[in-house]
């Protein structure tokens, strides 16, 4: 009787833990930060990120419920009054992230010689591979930098890039592991949200050339100040292979500050006084087109991709590929070709509405620029926006900032999630946008209810972020 009641009070448990599950996936297993969020409330409840069920969350789940059985199978076999057994299910239920924090804890060293183990075959992998080895890093432009690069060295190489945003130890490791095969050039994306992770993904590599690009207060709730992301971003240039070739992007004080440190061979772009940049720049609902200067070479270019902040990283990565011996017919006919990054700076037109999809990982640089591609449209304009996260003691006064420059570009404003609401509102209103024009919605079903009633055939649509479950 005492093992039924208690495979029954550990299946209600599995029920209740999976809501802290899965936040503590969302928060990349940063166990602080689901800390911090679970006794916030700031839980995973929606649907917007799918949980996934890898063999690390195997592990860690079959190491909490049986922590779980067995705790509950003592409170049943050693308690006998009902209601003491409800006050240890209550206590229980209440000090369950901290159940949580002891299973992360006990499979750290586990988890540890795993990764040692995939370390070890991935450098054993790159060692064996005669290949052009690249990492980019920065706090905005990195996949964009990628996946523009990629696209420019085809005619010449067979490249092979990291996924997505696979952009940690792990991911390296996966793409070393799983996608590096005949290929001439490996490209790396390189993110961080800790001092000294930069420091390892170079490690990891062993880089011959490298990209910084924009920096800015990206994740500013993880490294606290502008300083130690510098610093960190700068580990790229302080592991990089000794006769390593780093691009920076100047655009910025940080870049070429970072530019000005770097003591081996190295290019300075989207900076007048640099290697290359651009200039005559015009922007339209179609593209872009502008003259490239490389190495005092001028190169005219058109391209589909929107926004000032895509031709940085386009000049960025050309300079790369003018270093790495591409033509310079070939870099100008593959600059005409790209094709955009999902979810950043996207356009999607359809026979009702026209799209502006900007809604991955969004921040104040790249925000300024969408709403810039928004005001060259004609019609109904609406931005979808829940603002900006993970901004620190900025977040409030970015967000302030947000709300004021969409309510000069913008018709309708549809406020997602409550996390910025207040702050964008207040933001908008401060440049007297019109009240009944702002909305607001906590899902998707209520977002594409308001937009059914308030877009038309000439409407353009902003959608700026995205924020996952872990914000409400």
């Amino acid at each position: 009787m005492i093992y039924l009641s208690t495979c029954i009070c550990t299946v209600v448990f599995v029920f209740y833990s999976f809501i802290f599950i899965k936040t503590y996936q969302l928060c990349g297993y940063d166990i602080w930060l689901f800390f911090k969020r679970s006794y916030s409330l700031n839980l995973s409840w929606g649907d917007k990120s799918k949980f996934v069920l890898t063999k690390r969350m195997i592990r860690f789940m079959s190491c909490l419920y049986i922590l779980l059985f067995g705790l509950l199978f003592c409170v049943n076999y050693f308690v006998k009054n009902i209601w003491l057994i409800f006050l240890n299910y209550t206590i229980l239920l209440f000090f369950l992230p901290f159940l949580l924090l002891f299973c992360h804890f006990l499979l750290i060293p586990v988890e540890n010689l795993i990764k040692f183990v995939y370390f070890k075959k991935a450098n054993k992998k790159l060692k064996k591979y005669q290949i052009i080895k690249i990492g980019i890093t920065g706090s905005y432009g990195k996949t964009s930098t990628k996946n523009i690069l990629k696209q420019l060295l085809e005619k010449e190489y067979k490249v092979c890039i990291s996924p997505g945003n696979y952009n940690t130890p792990l991911g390296l490791t996966r793409t070393v592991l799983e996608e590096l095969d005949d290929h001439d050039v490996l490209i790396a994306e390189m993110g961080a949200k800790h001092k000294g992770d930069i420091e390892v993904l170079t490690k990891m590599l062993n880089p011959d050339y490298g990209i910084i690009t924009t920096i800015g207060p990206a994740h500013i709730e993880y490294f606290k100040n502008l300083k130690t992301i510098e610093e960190t971003k700068y580990e790229l240039a302080q592991n990089i292979n000794k006769n390593g070739v780093l691009v920076f992007n100047g655009d910025n004080p940080s870049g070429r500050k970072l530019f000005s440190f770097f003591q081996g061979e190295k290019y300075l772009t989207c900076d007048e006084k640099g290697f290359a940049y651009a200039r005559n720049i015009v922007v339209n609902p179609n593209g872009s087109t502008f003259e490239m200067v490389i190495d005092k070479k001028i190169f005219k270019c058109s391209t589909p991709l929107l926004g000032k902040c895509n031709i940085d990283n386009i000049v960025t990565a050309s300079t790369l590929a003018y270093i790495l011996k591409i033509k310079d017919e070939d870099i100008v006919a593959a600059i005409k070709t790209l094709k955009p990054v999902s979810h950043r700076l996207e356009l999607i037109k359809s026979n009702q509405v026209v799209i502006i999809d900007d809604s991955y990982n969004s921040n104040m640089v790249g925000a300024t620029q969408a709403l810039e591609v928004l005001s060259m449209f004609e019609g109904n304009k609406i931005v979808v926006t829940p603002g900006f996260v993970e901004m620190g003691t900025r977040q409030s006064q970015d967000n302030f900032k947000l709300g004021s420059m969409i309510a000069d570009v913008a018709d309708f404003l549809i406020i997602m999630n409550e996390t910025n609401k207040n702050d964008i509102f207040s933001g908008a209103i401060s440049h007297n946008f019109d009240k009944n024009k702002i909305l607001f919605a906590n899902s998707r079903k209520e977002q594409k209810e308001i937009l059914s009633i308030i877009a038309s055939k000439d409407s353009v649509i902003l959608f700026e972020n995205d924020l996952p479950d872990s914000y409400k």
